[in-house]
């Protein structure tokens, strides 16, 4: 209340003091309410003002600082001008509006009885903005992930993480999303929103990826008769790239003498050309990459054995060349 009066005996003691003769004015109607006018920055605000024929002075203060007086601009800021429609109207018009427009704007008038004051509140709401966010980032499988995304806005804007994968449900994260023990499900793109409905969300995205060893997940084998073609194929998962090796009982398989080995991203064949009695049996695939090993038996068969035959993973190379044992007795090779 101090400072209603504050602001009434300023503009008084100017009108006083320069002997403003102002456009015709009007009093204030203060049956109108006086509510906060809000605005999004770069917008027009327009800050409301009513009067009739019973006033002799009229003003525009912002703080304690005179805009208008009458149809007089002190202000130097060339973005705030005058509404004056009709004769009941004495308004405030600021245009490209800002973050330090916002405050308390008030209509000071005096009639021949009394001054009085009417307030406006003015509010500048500013669009989400992310201003700073985590960059891709590569990890190993089992370690702690910490992404960061901040972001500015008016009101404070509400941030959300989400996975892109097909589920795409929300994450438990604001500012900072903390994965503890990130396994390889959730390696991917993920999505930082940050939004407060001032306008469109403001949304960025992080890479993570998950370095994991080696896990061969598929091997298939053909039965070729004698003379023709043998075909093995071991096929892994891992990141990085696996590279692959094919051993025949404990010797290491090169390219030459009728073998030929083919890499294929994360499969790789042995061809084997020419088969002979001595090329049926056991051999191993080995797919290594920096963070592990693994390996997995695939059997050459003679016509008429099972064409396919999933190597399990994790076996060590001695149980699958017992399981290999027990086959071929079972299948009376």
């Amino acid at each position: 209340m101090d400072n209603l009066w504050i602001h009434t005996i300023c503009i008084t003691g100017f009108f006083f003091l320069f002997g403003f003769q102002g456009f015709p004015v009007r009093s204030v109607d203060m049956q109108r309410p006086t509510d906060n006018v809000t605005v999004r920055q770069g917008d027009t605000a327009v800050i409301r003002c009513y009067v009739d024929d019973r006033v002799s002075r009229v003003a525009w203060l912002n703080r304690s600082n005179i805009i208008f007086a009458g149809r007089d601009k002190w202000s130097l800021d060339p973005r705030v001008e005058l509404v004056t429609k009709g004769q009941l109207e004495y308004s405030l018009r600021i245009q490209k509006v800002d973050v330090y427009d916002e405050g308390q704007y008030t209509c000071s008038i005096q009639t021949k009885e009394l001054s009085r004051t009417s307030q406006v509140f003015l509010i500048v709401q500013v669009p989400a903005n992310i201003y700073k966010v985590s960059e891709d980032i590569t990890i190993n499988e089992g370690g702690n992930v910490t992404l960061t995304c901040l972001a500015s806005g008016r009101p404070d804007p509400m941030i959300t993480w989400r996975l892109l994968n097909p589920s795409a449900e929300p994450l438990d994260g604001e500012e900072y999303l903390d994965i503890s023990g990130i396994t390889r499900t959730q390696a991917g793109r993920y999505e930082c929103k940050a939004s407060n409905d001032v306008a469109s969300p403001d949304v960025k995205y992080v890479n993570v990826i998950v370095n994991y060893a080696p896990f061969i997940k598929d091997t298939k084998s053909s039965d070729p008769q004698v003379g023709r073609m043998g075909v093995l194929q071991c096929e892994a998962s891992a990141i990085p790239k696996p590279e692959f090796k094919w051993y025949r009982d404990d010797k290491r398989l090169s390219n030459g003498q009728g073998i030929s080995i083919q890499m294929m991203g994360s499969r790789t064949l042995l061809l084997v050309s020419n088969v002979t009695e001595e090329d049926y049996g056991n051999y191993t695939c080995v797919a290594t990459n920096r963070l592990g090993i693994h390996n997995a038996s695939v059997f050459l068969y003679r016509p008429g054995a099972a064409n396919n035959m999933s190597g399990a993973v994790a076996v060590s190379q001695s149980l699958w060349l017992l399981l290999g044992s027990l086959t071929c007795l079972l299948l009376k090779c």
